[in-house]
């Protein structure tokens, strides 16, 4: 019995030895590999004469690389580690006065993206247009919306004979919860303030109100506005004629009716369509064509960012804003989750002390979040401003609400005339779900308490009118202090930001015309602006992303762990995952928010 009693005591030692070998083998062989396409991708990519700008429009459009994802993306299954405007833009710049590269392949496989990004990257690819080099985009099955806004400022669009061209407008689309929660007895007790304040009216409405229907029709018919201009002027075709296509379900249309519309301008086969390629860059038929992708062009030049020891720093808030810290997230303050109040502020401070950092432009994508996370921010920037370093905001796809806060106390704001902002107002929401546990469940709660006010926000009970006042008067002090902060930073009179604010969305195009924004610009626009402001030495800078994506090792394999796990969930949920985000999202809010409503926009 000894005997059997060592003898398993000997297996298991010899088994935990074994095991642990394995994993620190795998875990080298696995390094070696994130490392080794990170080299790959990272340095000493050379571009041959002849070549062509491949931009394969696939995937999601991410502000910008997240750390070590496009390497540990790779060896995910089916996985699209999805693109950054970031590197779009800067290898655009660098193509654009490459002589070995002598034009730009769009290949429309259907991109998702923000509208602001998009008309961002369309601005840089007419730019790249003023070097004569040529712009060519070549759909297959379809070219989406999205695609062809892009493909429209091209010289020429090309389709597969069996393709078609889906252009129709925008929608929006919000699900409105109310009939389901009183059909398992939970009740949303809202707080608010800000009539146009919808993101708690799916919970506590069964139809859309007539002020967010009103705001909604607004933003959305300006936005088309100028995407569909945009898109008609390109093409050569009248705006009511335009119009008139777009209302014709496009999508049907056979491609020879595209061409005589105007919509396309060739109709071929890829590989025609490649061969003509090769004729304008001298390359003979049975060979490949020289395609670089972004990265390869970003990774050859010798400082894509700039030269000059004074840095102008980028700070990248993107996602909702929470409060705290990540707990134990593998990129301080900003990361693809999100943005952490207080390690944003921590970083903001960083950049404060650095006698390097001559001037901040924070890039703003985020449609708010905490109110209090929003505020830690807000508090942080002022410091820095305080410092006589110029600070600038240039919005994205989105600073709405809490990304407004942050951003309100910016010397100048730039927005895109796509950017979606403002919301400036804020809510609270506690569930009751009395009425669920009493009557569907048949779970009753008995508590004993000290104090009537002791576990007051209880799921299982409602509010009382003391609790609801009390909460009210929180959320109203909260619209005081975010309007206060607004009116500082703009520069005019609270009451005044009040009249344009009651949580109400703008388009950018309006918010310029009412003093929510300062001009209509991009990136590159706000960091000329403050490296101008900065008084920056012949214009010699360096332009540095914060915050810094380098990742330890254990970082990287423990982010791997976390996607395959996340990978696997979204095969095994499904079409279900994405209420399981929202859900967790919920769960992980503030009670209090400055948040704006979470709307779909069909593009």
């Amino acid at each position: 019995m000894l005997k059997k009693f060592f003898l398993v005591v000997c297996g298991s030692f010899v088994g935990v030895i074994l095991a642990s070998i394995f994993f620190t083998l795998a875990s080298v062989i696995i390094s070696f590999a994130i490392f080794g396409s990170m080299a790959s991708s990272m340095g000493g990519a050379k571009i041959e004469k002849n070549s062509i700008m491949y931009i394969n429009l696939e995937g999601v459009l991410n502000e910008r690389d997240n750390a070590g994802n496009m390497s540990m993306m790779s060896l995910m299954p089916n996985q699209l580690s999805g693109q950054s405007l970031s590197t779009l833009i800067k290898s655009l710049k660098i193509a654009k006065n490459d002589d070995k590269i002598k034009g730009i392949y769009l290949d429309c496989r259907g991109m998702a993206s923000g509208m602001s990004s998009l008309y961002e990257l369309r601005e840089a690819i007419k730019d790249f247009k003023a070097s004569k080099k040529f712009v060519y985009a070549y759909g297959d099955e379809g070219i989406m919306q999205s695609d062809y806004y892009l493909a429209s400022v091209a010289d020429s669009i090309f389709i597969n004979p069996e393709g078609m061209v889906d252009v129709h407008g925008l929608a929006s689309s919000t699900p409105y919860m109310k009939k389901l929660l009183d059909k398992v007895g939970v009740e949303m007790q809202v707080v608010r303030v800000g009539t146009f304040k919808s993101a708690v009216e799916p919970y506590m409405l069964e139809q859309m109100s007539d002020a967010n229907r009103e705001q909604q029709e607004h933003y959305l018919g300006s936005l088309w506005g100028v995407i569909s201009a945009d898109m008609a002027k390109a093409r050569g075709i009248d705006s009511t004629r335009f119009k008139a296509l777009t209302d014709s379900v496009m999508a049907t249309m056979n491609t020879q009716d595209l061409k005589a519309n105007k919509l396309v301008d060739r109709v071929c086969y890829r590989s025609e369509f490649e061969d003509k390629l090769r004729k304008l860059t001298n390359v003979e038929l049975k060979d490949e064509l020289k395609l670089v992708t972004p990265d390869d062009i970003v990774a050859s030049a010798d400082d894509p960012l700039g030269t000059g020891s004074d840095i102008v720093a980028v700070l990248y808030a993107d996602g909702e804003i929470f409060s705290g810290k990540t707990g134990g997230g593998t990129m301080p303050g900003v990361n693809s989750d999100g943005i952490y109040s207080e390690e944003m502020a921590a970083l903001i401070r960083e950049l404060r002390y650095n006698d390097d950092v001559k001037a901040l432009v924070l890039r703003v994508n985020s449609p708010g979040g905490s109110a209090f996370g929003s505020e830690e921010i807000w508090k942080a920037l002022e410091d820095f401003k305080a410092s006589g370093k110029p600070f600038a905001v240039s919005m994205s796809d989105y600073a709405a609400s809490g990304g407004y806060y942050i951003s309100s106390g910016a010397q100048r704001i730039f927005a895109e005339p796509l950017t979606i902002t403002g919301s400036i107002g804020i809510f609270g929401m506690i569930p009751n779900a009395s009425n669920f546990f009493n009557n569907t469940l048949g779970v009753k709660f008995e508590e004993v308490n000290t104090n009537p006010n002791a576990i007051a926000g209880a799921f299982y009970k409602p509010l009382t009118d003391q609790q609801r006042n009390a909460l009210q008067g929180m959320v109203n002090r909260g619209y005081e202090t975010f309007t206060g902060r607004c009116a500082q930073g703009r520069k005019i009179s609270q009451d005044s930001i009040k009249v344009i604010g009651e949580g109400r969305v703008w388009d950018a195009i309006t918010a310029k015309n009412i003093g929510l924004v300062d001009e209509l610009g991009g990136l590159e626009d706000a960091i000329k602006w403050v490296a101008k402001k900065a008084k920056i030495k012949d214009g010699n800078y360096s332009v540095c992303d914060y915050p810094n994506q380098e990742m330890s090792f254990m970082s990287m394999l423990s982010s791997m762990g976390y996607m395959k796990m996340e990978h696997d969930l979204q095969q095994r949920m499904g079409l279900f995952y994405t209420s399981y985000e929202q859900l967790q999202a919920i769960m992980n809010r503030d009670r209090m928010l400055c948040l704006m409503e979470p709307i779909e926009i069909i593009f």
